[in-house]
């Protein structure tokens, strides 16, 4: 049988996974529904804060919105100071509305339109330039508009030559000489790494200050690098996530699906503890006692951040109502009221491997002990629309009107792909709060 992988939790999680009140949202909502945790996401924003501090930088937080679409968080990230990075024009839009100022925006994302281009000069925003030809449209509508755009060249790393963000050393060289011309006010560097290899942002980190040193040579302001996101989340434990790999076996997935690979549900370092593992190394090349902390010190450079899911660590789940169990040859085949769309890591050829949690609709006083093995299927005619292929040893046989909650689904999991295929709506956002004596709730504000 397939090893438990129990998702981490929080007191929050686990006092709400026991209180009536899923049961009431399912009814109410009419279909599955997604539950947020605004004050987890404080948490993890002060935590990123507080690794700058310990390490005496100057550091700057920006939420990668890209990781979930609800407006509470962009609001959060508002009244908390954060920036936000957005890549469209919606984002942009939803930022604003959030109430994050112009100025504390950061646009990235490769060949972005004129208009977005546009807004981002009449809004103070910084803008991550990705090549040549965006460059040149950027200063002509800074010059159209009467701006000055501030940018942020953007660096092809060495570490991925095959990467398709960023400029390489000639493109570099163009650029600077551009902005030393053009009316930019040119604030220093930034990459895009694929992974979570902490040693690689420290040294592509440690580059870029050379980088900024050259480019203040022409004149240019040059005190700011931004690594963008790629923080690790620890979703499980370490021992169950060695079993599980150990153990895995075709036969432990529904029809014996393979994969392509799997995101590191354990990560022994993560979230901001990765922030401090990349400030506390010694760059390669330089000298033993040199902490890339000290470099960026010495050189009176800014670090930005735009972490996505690990500011969204358990900011959030997703809860599904079983509508029917079908008995297989040693395991059950469940299928729930929403599809996978609502569980992107389905679509990328992967899994989201942590565990649902099983909240039984009633007591069941006669149920046998588990485990009972069982995968899980969606309300649609798909044969691929899986949520879960693997078979989960679930402590109690699943039965209709339970419920089934995803943990820790609010980085880029509940939102990234959902459609309303079949016409099923959306499933609705609910902000959860502790009161007292019980939680309170509200949905939502977003129009989507």
């Amino acid at each position: 049988m397939t090893a438990v992988l129990a998702s981490h939790t929080t007191p929050e999680v686990r006092a709400l996974l026991g209180d009536a009140l899923l049961h009431e949202l399912s009814h109410g909502l009419r279909g599955p529904y997604h539950v947020l945790f605004p004050d987890r996401f404080d948490t993890n924003a002060t935590a990123f804060r507080q690794a700058f501090t310990e390490a005496g930088v100057d550091g700057r937080v920006y939420f990668a919105k890209k990781a979930n679409k609800a407006a509470v968080y962009a609001e959060r990230a508002a009244v908390a100071g954060l920036g936000v990075d957005v890549a469209s024009q919606g984002e942009l839009r939803e930022a604003l509305a959030a109430g994050v100022r112009g100025e504390d925006l950061v646009v990235t994302g490769p060949a972005k339109a004129d208009d977005l281009l546009r807004v981002a000069l009449l809004q103070s925003a910084l803008v991550a330039v990705d090549a040549l030809d965006e460059l040149d449209r950027l200063l002509s509508l800074a010059a159209e508009l009467g701006r000055t755009a501030r940018v942020l060249l953007r660096r092809l790393p060495p570490q991925q030559p095959h990467s398709r963000f960023g400029m390489d050393d000639g493109e570099l060289d163009a650029a600077l000489r551009r902005c030393a011309t053009g009316p930019v006010d040119m604030e220093g560097f930034s990459f895009h790494l694929s992974g979570y290899d902490t040693r690689q942002r420290t040294d592509l980190t440690a580059e870029l200050i050379h980088l900024c040193a050259r480019a203040r040579g022409l004149g240019l302001r040059a005190d700011r690098i931004s690594i963008g996101g790629g923080f690790a989340v620890d979703y499980v434990a370490a021992d169950d996530w060695r079993r599980f790999e150990e153990s895995r076996r075709p036969e432990h997935f529904h029809a014996e699906k393979s994969f392509g690979g799997f995101y590191p549900y354990h990560s022994p370092v993560a979230g901001a503890d990765a922030l401090r593992t990349i400030l506390a190394a010694t760059p390669t090349g330089a000298d033993e006692a040199t902490s890339l902390a000290g470099l960026l010190r010495a050189a009176g450079i800014t670090l930005l951040v735009e972490p996505g899911r690990a500011l969204l660590d358990q900011a959030g789940f997703t809860v599904f109502r079983v509508q029917g169990v079908k008995e297989r040859d040693g395991y059950a085949l469940l299928t729930v009221d929403g599809t996978s769309l609502s569980l992107s890591e389905q679509w990328f050829d992967s899994e989201f491997l942590p565990d649902p949690v099983l909240v039984p609709a009633g007591t069941r006083p006669g149920a046998d002990a588990g485990p009972y093995p069982a995968c899980v299927g969606a309300a649609t005619c798909l044969e691929s629309d899986m949520l879960t292929w693997r078979k989960i040893p679930f402590p109690l046989r699943p039965a209709a009107g339970d419920l089934l909650v995803y943990l820790n689904t609010a980085g880029y999991q509940m939102d990234s792909n959902e459609s309303p295929f079949h016409d099923l709506p959306l499933p609705p956002k609910v902000v959860v709060e502790p009161s007292d004596p019980r939680f309170r709730w509200r949905l939502d504000r977003h129009p989507h």
